[in-house]
């Protein structure tokens, strides 16, 4: 509390552009989850995101917090972070990744290691291969050409 004039006030809460976000959901229009390769489009869509309502330090490494913002006010920053995350990733997704008392950047740090982690990505990879079939192609010239990536 402030003492104006022999008053006390209350100091005003800091205001972020974060706080006017109601639907993460809307800038973000996809789930993301283990089964299907969307994780590069969803970290783009979050660091979109992130860079437009400046919370990019909260899943950076070697952020610090913003010298402008009290201590309170960066750890609802990083809740309201989390919570974009949780809200797309699917539900088992979010189980995996979920640790009590992990901040944003822990679990930004975890998404990274199970989607670019090789030792997955190779299992990803080989049941890719072994569930290819040169009957779903037209010819043999398709089935050998490199896959392509739906656009």
């Amino acid at each position: 509390m402030v003492a104006v004039d022999g008053e006390k006030s209350v100091a005003k809460p800091a205001f972020h552009p974060v706080f006017t976000v109601s639907n993460i959901k809307n800038a973000i229009p996809l789930i993301l989850n283990q089964t299907d390769d969307h994780y590069a489009t969803w970290v783009e869509f979050f660091n979109i995101h992130v860079y437009a309502y400046n919370v990019r330090d909260h899943i950076e490494e070697k952020a610090v917090m913003a010298s402008d913002v009290d201590q309170v006010t960066w750890d609802r920053l990083d809740a309201l972070v989390k919570q974009w995350i949780y809200s797309t990733i699917s539900p088992e997704l979010a189980h995996t990744i979920m640790k009590p008392g992990a901040s944003a950047l822990d679990l930004w740090k975890r998404l990274r290691e199970i989607f670019l982690d090789n030792r997955t990505r190779a299992v990803y990879l080989e049941e890719q291969f072994n569930n290819t079939r040169l009957s779903a192609f037209s010819n043999v010239t398709d089935y050998c050409a490199p896959a392509q990536k739906p656009s």
